[in-house]
């Protein structure tokens, strides 16, 4: 399958909800849900005068009938947990039951989601899906996929950039890539573990672009911060994560984006070309959503999944993703499942393609 297949079968689909908000992302922990964590991860919040019998969401007669546990696949104070967390804390509100906040990492995700899907079927435990769900089996990390989870509803996306120094030679995207043809492999990129999503978004962007995927030459981080501290120490040349990850450089004049690989421009950064606008027809970042094991009752999907879009449509969780920095992209069940198949064929397309598969 040619990368302009995968592109337009929808590697990173145009969100039917997207408010791009700016911010840093690791101040999302910030006065918020984690400050009361215990040490096993932990939390629950109830409100006892939310009444869920007139809530044009209460669809399943007999949900929720207890408490709730929602399974983090991330450590605690991360991106994943703090939004897990806000949505917890919500979902306990409207339901009127306690969410049961649990952080369950370990194993690049394989640990949490696999929780998610060997919990109930009766919405007793749900958790935050990740875009790992759709590579950690192409990597023989593990048998588990989407088929064995139930997605409810997507809550975020943030597409990957691409952020070189201030005092890089190179003003354009276009220019870094000529670079890189005319000298594979002199150019080096970093942002996480190799096989990890800003991995594969570089490896798909040189493989769309029609280059060999070692035409920029992959040394593996342990996330985007660490690889921004090499990239302020020259010892990498470019990064790829989402811009809200390199906010704090770029605010500070040490570093630029050239482009993104969303389906449109960040307002944030409206002078930053998508990769699609240079003629590169591709695009890819991270996501997360709200799923629960497979077999779920589909009145209890429906009665999550209309709760989830209330949250994400609410003024708080865009003013609470506004200070994280995160993109806000909601998809309802149909939406988000057909997203996540999409997803799936394209992460094995691509890895494949770049020898990362296990």
């Amino acid at each position: 399958m040619s990368m302009s297949k995968i592109a337009s079968r929808g590697l990173f689909h145009k969100p039917s909800r997207r408010v791009r908000v700016s911010g840093l992302a690791i101040a999302v922990s910030a006065g918020l849900l984690v400050s009361g964590c215990a040490q096993s991860g932990d939390t629950s919040s109830t409100d006892p005068a939310a009444d869920s019998s007139d809530n044009a969401c209460d669809i399943s007669s007999t949900y929720p009938s207890g408490a709730i546990e929602f399974i983090v696949p991330w450590a605690a104070g991360g991106g994943t947990d703090s939004v897990s967390r806000f949505v917890g804390i919500q979902l306990s509100d409207r339901l009127g039951v306690p969410v049961n906040v649990v952080n369950r990492d370990g194993g690049g995700g394989v640990i949490g989601h696999t929780a998610i899907a060997n919990g109930k079927a009766d919405g007793s435990l749900i958790g935050m899906t990740t875009v790992e769900i759709t590579m950690m089996h192409w990597q023989g990390l593990t048998d588990l996929s989407y088929e064995d989870i139930t997605p409810i509803a997507q809550v975020n996306s943030d597409p990957s950039g691409i952020t070189v120094a201030a005092d890089a030679p190179w003003d354009t995207i276009e220019e870094l890539l000529d670079d890189a043809r005319a000298n594979p492999g002199e150019i080096v990129g970093s942002g996480t573990a190799i096989g990890g999503i800003w991995d594969l978004a570089r490896a798909g962007m040189l493989l769309e672009a029609g280059m060999d995927v070692n035409d920029i030459r992959w040394v593996p981080s342990a996330g985007s911060a660490p690889a921004l501290q090499e990239l302020a120490a020259g010892g990498i040349d470019v990064t790829f994560a989402s811009l809200a990850e390199n906010a704090t450089m770029i605010g500070a004049g040490e570093a630029r984006p050239l482009a993104i690989m969303g389906e449109e421009r960040d307002p944030n950064y409206p002078d930053v070309p998508t990769l699609k606008e240079v003629g590169i027809d591709f695009s890819m970042g991270s996501w997360r959503g709200v799923s629960g094991p497979s077999g779920m009752d589909e009145d209890i999907v429906a009665e999550l999944a209309c709760q989830v879009d209330d949250i994400v449509q609410s003024d708080e969780y865009i003013e609470f993703m506004t200070t994280a920095g995160f993109g806000v992209d909601g998809k309802d069940t149909d939406a988000f499942t057909e997203f996540i198949v999409n997803e799936d064929e394209a992460k094995g397309t691509i890895m494949e393609a770049a020898g990362l598969t296990g």
